[in-house]
């Protein structure tokens, strides 16, 4: 191989999509190199084409009707789109391996983790079955799993989301391959293990010269690892270069975009709520979910969800609930929310203890407290219009149809959708937009308390600015209460007043978030804020692209 040439080469490709799509190529006249011992972040919002793109190196097209059109893609001068299956089957996980975004869906859910990292070294290597063994124990243990002898036995929902991703870059990196390409795969994980995903992958693209396609839509993530940077728009390359250059000074009105939606670190002008009177305050609250056991014996488990949990929310105030997976936020905003019960402790409304009420009596309290959730689709009736779900809640507590009706398409107005949206399917709109809908079917009955839990956690990061900004406009204009949970602490610097850092189901510190981000007194808070990706480029971000347009919705 010449050393002088790239490691792989894309000329000109173009993927072309189903005739009943809303645009006619996924990726269109696309050229891009990766080179030995680099990182090349692709970045872009969804349906960008950064991923199609990079499974067209494997030939991994979603359907035959996704399918490359023109364009070469060579390695070593190969041209992979005219490479056989076999062939393609020889490469992948040999010579370019692939990590996918969601693990618990590439893993076979029935093979243990050692069987299914075995099952690459079987296909593509000779060796006896004690040899390979020991082979799958040591990329276990150099993607710094714990206990490999027990992971090697594990089935992957026995495993958390870190450990399941760090299984698959175990397999991908098997056989040492030149190129690796990873598609998302720091996505879902918290703020911690997302840290030391980046810094396995860092250090083991630097033990074996790798080349590795990163592609992502976090600008944190990119100013963490990357060398290059291509960005990518509606399938094409509007800019790429070092990532000093594109990070600091782009050139494209897109990327100045992008740059400029990524939330600062550094929290926006103190707030004064000291005079307003206490709306929700949480006292001693407990939850523990029990399992195991049952009508056989023997010994059941029990977690502790939950532990003496006390904060209090003002009159207009956002109080954001920050930790990893399993700190206990999301159980405390249902308990909060009562759609689950609590074991013990007080949820006082308006000062009004709700936690002891029975569900007939709760229905007044729900009028004063909705909730908007994580993902907007799971949570929407797919049966229904929009202007039906919206108007539901309103009419189920004694609104006429024609008043309820009327104040849905007021409420779309509200959160920047046309009135005609109300006779379509929550199918039919994008993530954000469905996020709006879920927006305003919690604002329909006027709520004094709004619990967000994680609602921008999976949209790209112009779409999350636009959903933090309607936010913070319908907070300021209706003076509504919001009590805001998530694990991205960038997000809460921006949308939070004040802060509680929670921690295996204890609440381990809380205040402004102006003085914990700059003084974090407990090690888990000094652990979190170290951990965010790009946190040193970020801090001077938002300065530099002041004059940057805004993101088109």
């Amino acid at each position: 191989m010449n050393a002088d040439a790239p490691l792989l080469r894309i000329q000109g490709l173009s993927v072309s999509l189903p005739a009943s799509a809303d645009r006619r190529h996924a990726v269109e006249d696309l050229s891009l190199d990766l080179w030995r011992n680099e990182i090349l972040c692709v970045v872009g919002e969804s349906g960008s084409g950064k991923s199609v793109m990079s499974r067209a190196v494997l030939g991994l097209f979603p359907s035959r009707h996704v399918q490359p059109s023109a364009g070469r893609i060579l390695f070593e001068g190969e041209d992979l789109l005219q490479a056989t299956p076999e062939r393609l089957r020889d490469l992948r996980g040999n010579r370019i391996a692939m990590i996918f975004q969601e693990p618990m869906t590439a893993l076979n859910p029935v093979l243990r983790i050692g069987a299914q990292i075995d099952e690459v070294l079987e296909i593509h290597r000779s060796g006896d079955g004690a040899a390979r063994r020991e082979r799958v124990l040591e990329l276990l243990a150099a993607v710094n799993l714990p206990d490999p002898q027990q992971i090697l036995s594990a089935y992957p929902h026995q495993l958390s989301g870190g450990q399941r991703q760090r299984a698959m870059i175990a397999m991908a990196l098997a056989l040492e391959p030149d190129i690796l390409i990873a598609d998302e795969p720091t996505t879902a994980l918290d703020v911690t293990t997302q840290a030391q995903i980046l810094l396995l992958i860092r250090e083991l693209q630097r033990k074996k010269g790798m080349g590795v396609i990163f592609v992502t839509h976090d600008f944190g993530v990119v100013a963490e690892i990357a060398d290059r940077i291509a960005v990518m728009q509606h399938g094409h390359l509007v800019e790429q270069g070092p990532a000093e250059q594109v990070l600091n000074r782009p050139q494209a009105d897109y990327t100045r975009s992008l740059l400029a939606a990524v939330p600062s670190l550094t929290p926006g002008p103190k707030r004064d709520f000291s005079a307003q009177p206490v709306v929700l305050s949480v006292n001693a609250l407990s939850k523990s979910y029990r399992s195991g056991g049952g009508l056989f014996g023997g010994k059941g488990r029990s977690v502790d969800a939950l532990s003496a949990v006390s904060f209090s929310v003002r009159r207009g105030e956002t109080v954001g609930i920050v930790g990893e997976s399993g700190s206990g936020k999301s159980t405390a905003a249902r308990c909060i929310a009562r759609l689950i019960n609590a074991d013990s402790g007080q949820i006082l409304v308006e000062g009004a203890d709700i936690a002891p009420l029975s569900v007939r009596a709760l229905r007044p309290v729900r009028r004063r407290m909705q909730m908007v959730f994580q993902d907007p689709f799971g949570s929407l009736n797919p049966r229904r219009t929009v202007g039906q779900l919206i108007a539901e809640g309103p009419i189920v507590h004694g609104l006429s149809e024609v008043s309820a009706h009327a104040r849905a398409l007021e409420l779309l107005d509200l959160v920047g959708l046309e009135r005609r949206a109300a006779a379509r399917y929550p199918h039919e709109f994008s993530g954000g937009q469905r996020q709006r809908i879920g927006l305003a079917r919690a604002l329909a009955l006027e709520p004094a308390i709004l619990v967000a839990d994680e609602p921008v956690s999976a949209l790209d990061v112009s779409v999350q600015d636009q959903v933090l900004r309607l936010l913070a406009d319908i907070r300021n204009r209706l003076g509504l209460t919001v009590l805001f949970i998530t694990h991205d602490l960038r997000v809460a610097s921006q949308v939070c007043d004040s802060i509680v850092v929670m921690h295996k189901g204890r609440v381990v510190e809380s205040g402004p978030v102006a003085d914990v981000y700059a003084r974090p007194a407990h090690a888990y808070t000094q652990a979190l804020l170290a951990a965010v990706p790009g946190r040193h480029w970020s801090h001077d971000n938002e300065a530099r692209l002041a004059t940057a347009p805004s993101p088109t919705p």
